[in-house]
């Protein structure tokens, strides 16, 4: 269904992801907003891993109102508030994602609406 670009004269990725994704004519699209570890009922967890776990289980449930899943991602933007929460972002993506992955931003930033949030993703998917 996608095509993934990773042309052989540039530096292959330094992860699991791809430097690029073409999504065929015809497909539709689906925008996530940034999602952040909260549950419906304010829970947000301490640690960076099961935020993570969280932001991609939002974001989840947003593409299965429209049908879609995890798998029809084909850009993730994701956004960690220090080095330190690198790798675990990374080890959740990296397990739910198989190759070949979407294409994929990782920032460091200086914080989210909240001192609480350490992680925030946002996802395009097509299908």
């Amino acid at each position: 269904m996608f095509r993934f670009l990773t042309p052989k004269s540039i530096k292959p990725p330094f992860a699991r992801y791809s430097h690029g994704v073409e999504v065929p004519a015809g497909k539709r699209l689906v925008l996530c907003s940034g999602q952040v570890a909260i549950t419906a009922d304010d829970q947000i967890p301490e640690d960076a891993s099961a935020q993570a776990e969280l932001c991609f289980r939002n974001i989840e449930a947003i593409l299965g109102e429209a049908g879609l899943g995890l798998g029809d991602i084909v850009r993730i933007n994701a956004y960690v508030t220090d080095r330190a929460h690198l790798r675990p972002y990374m080890d959740v993506r990296d397990r739910l994602f198989s190759s070949p992955a979407p294409a994929s931003t990782l920032m460091i930033v200086s914080g989210f609406a909240r001192p609480e949030f350490k992680v925030e993703v946002e996802a395009v998917a097509a299908g």
